[in-house]
């Protein structure tokens, strides 16, 4: 660190001798020193300019929250029940409509399967398969248990889910 006492640093520091450097270093450049000087003098106005236009602000002010209840704050319980038992009803009719619509396109696509020559059946059976097998998995990697097994799921459990969708009607 620097201080200024006898001991320091700055004892040594004499600007009649800085003065005297500079005038015998400005003597020794000759007579190509000025372009030199022009394009020193040129970078450290470009430095200067950059750093003044900079603009410096602190962090924005945090956001004002507005809440919006789409609800009364004082609503009772039995109204609380009403939307509720509302609400499932409208999600059981959306999604009555969407297994409509799902059925619809399996039927298309069964169609356009026996018209192009595939046998659509065991498609579906490989499908359930497939589909009992993934479940299981999941079952398996979450944690779950199959039902009717008391600890260890069973290897079995894919092939019982795919032979009970092989004997179910396939709606035809």
């Amino acid at each position: 660190m620097l201080t200024v006492g006898k001991s320091s640093y700055w004892k040594n520091v004499h600007p009649a001798g800085a003065i005297a450097d500079f005038v015998g270093v400005w003597r020794a450049a000759g007579k190509r020193r000025w372009p030199f000087v022009a394009a020193a003098l040129a970078m450290t106005i470009c430095v200067f300019n950059v750093i003044i236009q900079e603009s410096w602000r602190g962090p924005l002010p945090r956001p004002e929250v507005t809440y919006i209840n789409s609800w009364p704050a004082d609503r009772s319980d039995a109204e609380i029940e009403r939307d509720i038992i509302a609400n499932q009803k409208l999600q059981d009719r959306l999604a009555r409509e969407q297994a409509a619509r799902d059925a619809k396109v399996k039927e298309i696509y069964r169609t356009l399967g026996k018209v192009s020559g595939m046998d659509t059946a065991a498609i579906e059976r490989q499908a359930a398969i497939d589909a009992a097998r993934e479940k299981a998995e999941h079952d398996r990697a979450i944690g779950l248990k199959p039902a009717g097994q008391p600890a260890a799921p069973a290897p079995a459990a894919p092939a019982a889910a795919a032979a009970a969708a092989a004997e179910k009607p396939s709606g035809r």
